[in-house]
């Protein structure tokens, strides 16, 4: 695994505990307001259902973001910390057993660890995931979120897959293809 020091000795805690992690993560413009508001009622409703899962929260600079991430800060199982460095939130999304984030970079970067994520957007241009099954689009609805993380934590939905070609040979097929491109 990824032998990194966590910054925060909460986060490094929980890491240590052998109860499960969800991670989750929200920073995207368009769900600023609403979409937020919906995000962390879903989050909200799990923690409240799941007590026996860690939930940490690694959270955005914006002060809008978050003010509304704090209404989940009343519960024991929810930690909001500080933004990770990449080494530390690589390790967090390693020892995490699913992922809830609008981000982008986290749906190619969680299924290269073997990790579910719930796509808290109602679309994405990682097509890829959604085929391997290793991506669901759950957009900001509260219930839904509940529905389909209640399923994963049942062992009833996604499952982490990395998709065939998210293998970290990128390069090696680009520069493969180039040399046969100019021979």
């Amino acid at each position: 695994g990824l032998e990194v020091e966590f910054s925060d000795p909460v986060v490094a805690e929980i890491c240590a505990s052998d109860r499960r992690i969800i991670t989750g993560t929200a920073h995207r413009r368009e769900n600023w307001g609403p979409g937020l508001e919906g995000i962390v009622a879903g989050v909200r409703l799990l923690a409240i259902e799941h007590t026996d899962t860690y939930f940490v929260i690694p959270q955005h600079p914006n002060p809008a973001v978050r003010a509304q991430l704090a209404n989940l800060s009343d519960l024991p199982n929810v930690c909001l910390t500080e933004a990770l460095s990449y080494p530390e939130f690589a390790r967090l999304m390693a020892r995490s057993y699913l992922i809830i984030s609008d981000s982008g970079g986290i749906q190619e970067e969680a299924p290269s660890l073997g990790k579910p994520v719930l796509v808290c957007r109602d679309s994405t241009e990682r097509g890829e995931g959604l085929e391997a099954g290793t991506l669901k689009l759950v957009g900001t609805d509260p219930a839904r979120i509940l529905e389909e993380a209640a399923k994963v934590l049942a062992g009833q939905g996604k499952q982490g897959r990395r998709p065939a070609l998210w293998d970290g040979k990128a390069a090696e097929r680009i520069v493969a293809d180039l040399d046969r491109l100019l021979a």
